[in-house]
């Protein structure tokens, strides 16, 4: 068995068996933090400083905690067996990190729900995760009361968080006012081991419906370990310039989704890795976004895909000043290196960008860009590559013959380490499929398999090569999606702004063969050339540079934009279903027409 271990130095990890509470707020030397400003709505200017939060924690645990008698909630701690499972249903907002510390401070698990769900999304959501208690935004009050209701969920069982007071409808905030008006006394921190749940975050896995993904306290002190690690590894490398910011401290755009695993990780746990301001937004806009950097001078943004695609083709970039911008990172799904390139060619030379990889079943990250000279000097930074793998986890390439690959060749990505979640909640099919028992002697932890192919130099560093369930098999041969994607990008004529590539039916020669198919959002040059023409161009560029079986026997097609998840990630299953409906429809009229058989239209 070829295993792949970090090179990184990896220092004794703290104990797993505590309180998140306890590694967030209660680090050696915390207690002498000077009262720094914390968190700063965007939208409203209100500020909030980091000991009015961690005192927002504890009034808003003693509210949730104590006995229905003495006016709290009477949450029971314990993790899973505390029979609670609190939803929130909210955008980002100044209480939803003091919501989740003072839940993580009870050992009360919760489920994060997307903003943006359907009421069938919620429903499924809700009914997985077998919510006891709601809070959600009075923005989607509305369409969540009804599915609600549906499930049986009382109706005082629904509280709000955030935005503007609802009649008749407690919120977070209100009951951190009656406990502060009643003097309730404090409630101590709630004890948990490496295994008590902490919270749940929906994901789909490698394939299927969203699952529930079990995210224990311990996994979160070791995913934060790992990241304290690696930050103080660089920062003995490249020693950091002090912040030009009004506090002396690194400034934070917070504008990802908080329910998402990465805004999450970032607005309630990394922040606390030293003094940071956090200026949030309740949603991603360009144009909000921009002038909160100029008027707060941000030093540093986490984004996805594609808001590094929107700010490096934003025709209006130049109208702000990003000076004090000097570092961004970039994950939830792969960031091509032409287009981090594009970005940092507008903003400048000084800027670090980083990029790493990570899913929501291994807590937040697994592989990471590192400086040079870090990890001992052995550290490097290679144009395409992902990273190397964090401190405490090992990882196998494995063929489909499920044989380990050789250095520089694709297979699964497999991982192991105690930032790999406990699993899916009430799925034993989809545990036994994702997580597998080592075979190695190491059985205390599991192999996850990713669902994603990477490929590893035999140095430690990985490339990404695609999606497992998206990788299509055209005439016995596998196909890239990504491979196609990063060919019609690169056109010189720069045609388009951006593509996606996946598999659709109808051409290939059996039944059941996928063939690749794009679709295209045509920039300005694409656009002055015209539709027809640039899709002539760009199939020809395509068949000179691949393989006759990765050619676009599906067709290409021009559209306004590609439907991405807030993460970033891409939605080929609807532009699939969209065009499998059109093309279905098609056969139809033709067969009433007399039979003419239908072609795809471009």
């Amino acid at each position: 068995m070829r295993i792949i271990k970090s090179f990184c130095h990896t220092p004794p990890a703290p104990s797993l068996d505590q309180n998140i509470h306890e590694i967030v707020f209660n680090k050696p030397g915390q207690s002498a933090w000077p009262d720094y400003t914390l968190h700063i709505d965007a939208h409203t200017g209100r500020r909030r400083t980091y000991y009015q939060f961690v005192d927002r924690v504890f009034d808003g645990m003693t509210a949730l905690g104590s006995s229905l008698e003495e006016g709290g909630l009477g949450l029971k701690g314990g993790g899973l067996e505390s029979g609670e499972m609190v939803g929130i249903i909210s955008e980002n907002s100044l209480d939803f990190p003091a919501l989740v510390h003072s839940l993580l401070s009870l050992t009360t698990p919760f489920a994060l729900v997307s903003f943006y769900s359907t009421p069938f999304e919620l429903k499924h959501a809700l009914t997985l995760a077998k919510v006891t208690r709601l809070f959600v935004h009075p923005n989607v009050l509305a369409k969540v009361l009804p599915v609600a209701r549906e499930l049986g969920l009382a109706n005082d069982r629904i509280h709000t968080i955030g935005g503007s007071p609802v009649k008749g409808r407690k919120s977070f905030g209100d009951m951190v006012r009656h406990a502060r008006v009643k003097k309730m006394k404090r409630l101590a921190v709630r004890k948990a081991s490496r295994d008590t749940l902490a919270y749940l975050v929906f994901s789909s896995g490698t394939s299927g419906l969203p699952k529930g993904v079990m995210i224990s306290h311990g996994n979160v002190i070791f995913s934060l370990y790992q990241a304290i690690v690696v930050a103080m590894d660089a920062m003995s490398v490249a020693p950091p310039a002090p912040p030009k910011t009004p506090e002396g401290i690194p400034v934070t755009l917070a504008f990802l989704p908080f329910y998402h695993s990465f805004g999450l990780h970032v607005i309630a746990f990394r922040a606390f890795m030293s003094p940071t301001t956090f200026v949030m937004l309740n949603k991603w806009n360009i144009e909000t976004a921009l002038k909160a950097i100029q008027r707060y001078r941000v030093t540093s943004m986490n984004l996805i895909p594609s808001v590094v695609h929107q700010l490096a083709t934003y025709p209006q970039l130049g109208k702000y000043d990003l000076s004090s911008i000097t570092n961004m990172s970039s994950g939830a799904a792969y960031l091509p290196p032409d287009l981090a390139d594009k970005l940092l060619s507008r903003l400048g030379s000084d800027v670090d960008l980083g990029e790493g990889y990570g899913m929501s079943e291994t807590t937040l990250a697994a592989l990471f860009i590192p400086r040079p000279g870090m990890c001992g000097g052995r550290a490097k930074r290679l144009r395409g590559s992902i990273g190397i793998l964090f401190p405490g986890i090992e990882a196998r390439i494995v063929r489909e013959d499920g044989t380990d690959a050789e250095p520089n060749e694709a297979g699964e990505l497999h991982l192991r380490g105690a930032n790999m979640a406990l699993g899916y909640y009430g799925n034993e099919k989809a545990n036994r499929e994702t997580f597998v028992e080592s075979t190695d002697g190491e059985g205390k932890l599991r192999w996850l398999l990713t669902g994603d192919r990477f490929y590893e130099d035999g140095e430690g560093n990985f490339y990404f090569a695609d999606r497992v369930k998206d990788t299509l098999k055209v005439s016995g041969q596998q196909v890239s999606p990504v491979e196609i994607e990063n060919v019609l990008l690169a056109h010189p004529g720069k045609l388009i702004s951006d593509a996606t590539v996946a598999g659709v039916s109808g051409f290939g020669r059996t039944s059941d063969e996928k063939v690749p198919r794009a679709w295209i959002v045509l920039s300005s040059a694409g656009k002055k050339l015209g539709k027809g023409e640039v899709v002539k161009v760009l199939t020809a560029w395509s068949e000179e540079n691949l393989s006759k079986f990765k050619w676009l026997r599906g067709g290409v097609e021009v559209v306004k934009e590609i439907p991405k998840l807030p993460t970033g990630k891409t939605l080929r299953r609807v532009l699939v279903d969209n065009y499998e409906s059109r093309l279905e429809k098609s056969k139809e009229k033709s067969k009433a027409k007399g039979g003419v058989k239908a072609k795809a239209k471009l």
